[in-house]
């Protein structure tokens, strides 16, 4: 079992930057963890995940460029740095993590694809 808690959300001016992270503890290693988002009457959408072996990552287009996936190894900790905040990127923000690695054929998108799932951080982005 792993368990993920997400921190660093919050309000922040439309412009702005945060940087979200999630700790990952337990007995299984995660082999890869990303990030999802869930806006108000909103599907969970996908944002970035990384293959902690090989280092690869994949990013939402929606995302891209703005936000950066990135991990310390030591501290079992991910982190998202999002930057140039818009009011449309206000939404509860998730930490997920799956025990095998993921690639460009894992589906890395879609919710089933991870096994584990922090509770999420609220970030509000105010125009």
């Amino acid at each position: 079992q792993v368990q993920l808690v997400e921190s660093g959300g919050g309000l922040v001016q439309a412009g702005g930057s945060l940087r979200l992270s999630c700790a990952a503890s337990g007995r299984t290693f995660s082999a890869s963890m990303g990030w999802f988002r869930q806006a108000p009457g909103k599907e969970r959408d996908f944002l970035a995940v990384m293959n902690r072996s090989s280092g690869t990552i994949y990013y939402a287009d929606s995302v891209k460029g703005r936000f950066t996936i990135s991990e310390d190894a030591a501290k079992n900790r991910v982190y998202l740095q999002m930057n140039s905040l818009k009011a449309e990127d206000t939404a509860v923000y998730y930490c997920a993590a799956r025990a095998r690695p993921i690639f460009a054929y894992s589906n890395y998108g879609r919710r089933e694809a991870y096994d584990y799932w922090g509770q999420g951080t609220q970030v509000t982005v105010s125009s």
